[in-house]
């Protein structure tokens, strides 16, 4: 018997529905494995010894009360979880020693665990006591995972339960990061590196185009079928949190429709017209009957995110939905999407400093890239009418001001210029870090560059003598008091240093 299926059909016969969380979704009352132990970062990261973390994965089709649950180490109660904490369908729950143990993701739950590298029992009780699910329940040494690479120790089958074959180490590549930036080797809030479905099981997948969104960003769900025989027709409700996510358009994929050559009948609608219930159909209407078989896109839904910062949001299959041939429903599992929901915050660059360029009349840029991998830096000088100007939009953490460079260059020797830099994401910015410099190679005055300041420094400002930055013909160089006008007080630094050389 197949040990997944089986699993599926006892626990769907076992859980009971027992209420409502806000937002509409119902909730299970606890039932063994209905929340399981997915992944334990025991040994940390190449950072810190204390980037442990526990990602916790609900395995049923509606939300979780974990509220007044019970972690227990070794036998011992070292976390009870908050009331009103709740697990989402086929979603993930991440329990970090500290905010910072998966850095670019934040932890739906935080305390200060401490997992012993030569292994733990690790056991997860409801609030009344019963034990849903245990990993390494007879002692021992962890049964996956390393204090080598740091690789993670993740649950192969999460329907399939406290078993050493059912664990192994964590191959990585979610992308998520520990406390100093490098990569972990585990899958926070994603599916186990390890857990790859049969490669020929017939399934229905929704499955989001990127794993993490922001607020006000739009991303597109695609519904694909794989390894299905004679699809003639299905008809799908997707259920989604309206709070989190707003519907856009829905549109046709090509799979049953054999890539527009086959005529289909393409319907989709909220239930009731209220959002959070999508109704998806799509049937041939062609004579003779026939399905097609294979793997492709049945459809796409574009969402835009409206809330849920910091958390994750699922969109999942409603009882009911179907995929059918002309002879009757087919054997299918349907897979929820999942995507997790960032704060928005891109984090700043730090370490910023200005110095001297290699050559006179250059102020160099440098500092420590931001944490939030920014797609550039937006490098921006202070004009003269206290206006921020963008200079630049670079790749790397260095930049030079220098003649030649829009908005900037033209440097007044011992004149002070404001500087900031930004992290740009998409369309998010971090917080600007600001910066004073200046280029003490010269003499303020010599607005010709000779490093002497004589007679023909005063020619050139008479003959730009009031002019403003607005003027065609103004000099920012004559400018020596940086107040776009050229007047009596650049005359005074003329005055003051006349007949000075430098160096």
């Amino acid at each position: 018997m197949n040990l997944k299926k089986a699993c599926s059909a006892v626990m769907a016969g076992f859980v009971a529905m027992v209420g409502v969380i806000p937002g509409g979704l119902p909730v299970r009352a606890a039932a063994t494995g209905s929340v399981v132990i997915n992944e334990v970062a025991w040994a940390g990261s190449a950072d810190s010894a204390n980037d442990e973390w526990i990602e916790l994965y609900n395995t049923t089709a509606l939300s979780v009360d974990l509220g007044g649950w019970i972690l227990r180490d070794d036998g011992a109660d070292v976390l009870t979880f908050p009331a009103g904490t709740v697990i989402g369908p086929q979603a993930y729950f991440l329990i970090e020693d500290s905010e910072t143990a998966v850095s670019n993701l934040s932890a739906d739950l935080i305390f200060n665990m401490s997992l012993a590298n030569t292994g733990d029992t690790l056991q997860l009780a409801d609030a009344g006591g019963q034990v849903i699910d245990t990993v390494n329940a007879g002692g021992g040494v962890w049964y996956a995972g390393s204090n080598a690479n740091y690789a993670t120790m993740e649950r192969i089958d999460a329907l399939v339960g406290d078993l050493s074959a059912n664990f192994a180490s964590s191959t990585g590549g979610s992308g998520a990061l520990a406390s100093a930036g490098s990569a972990i080797i585990g899958t926070p809030r994603a599916l186990n590196s390890m857990s790859t479905p049969p490669v020929n099981q017939p399934k229905v997948t929704a499955l989001f185009d990127q794993g993490v969104a922001v607020m006000g960003e739009t991303v597109t769900m695609t519904v694909r079928a794989d390894n299905l025989s004679e699809l003639f027709s299905y008809g799908f409700e997707l259920v989604y949190d309206p709070a989190k996510l707003q519907l856009g358009a829905v549109t046709a994929g090509g799979f049953l429709s054999a890539g527009g050559t086959v005529a289909t009948s393409f319907q989709s609608g909220l239930v009731a017209g209220e959002a959070g219930n999508l109704l998806v159909a799509e049937a041939r209407t062609i004579d003779p009957k026939v399905g097609v078989s294979g793997s492709g896109n049945l459809f796409s839904v574009n969402f835009t995110v409206v809330g849920g910062e910091g958390g994750q949001t699922s969109v999942i299959f409603a009882p009911g939905s179907f995929a059918s041939s002309t002879q009757g429903d087919l054997p299918v599992s349907l897979l929820p999407a999942s995507l997790g929901l960032e704060t928005g915050m891109v984090e700043p660059v730090t370490l910023l400093q200005a110095t001297q360029g290699i050559d006179r009349y250059q102020i160099r840029l440098n500092w420590m890239a931001s944490l939030s991998q920014p797609d550039h830096y937006r490098v921006e000088r202070m004009d003269a009418h206290g206006q921020w100007q963008i200079l630049a939009g670079v790749a790397g953490t260095e930049f030079v001001d220098q003649d030649g460079v829009l908005n900037g260059g033209n440097i007044v020797p011992n004149l002070v210029y404001q500087y900031r830099v930004t992290a740009v994401k998409g369309s998010l910015t971090s917080q600007s870090v600001t910066i004073s410099a200046q280029d003490s190679r010269g003499i303020r005055g010599d607005n010709n560059r000779s490093d002497r300041i004589d007679g023909r420094d005063l020619e050139r400002l008479a003959l730009h003598f009031a002019e403003s930055d607005l003027s065609p013909a103004f000099d920012p160089l004559i400018d020596t008091t940086y107040d776009a006008l050229i007047n009596g007080s650049d005359l005074i630094d003329i005055g003051a240093a006349f007949a000075q050389r430098y160096p």
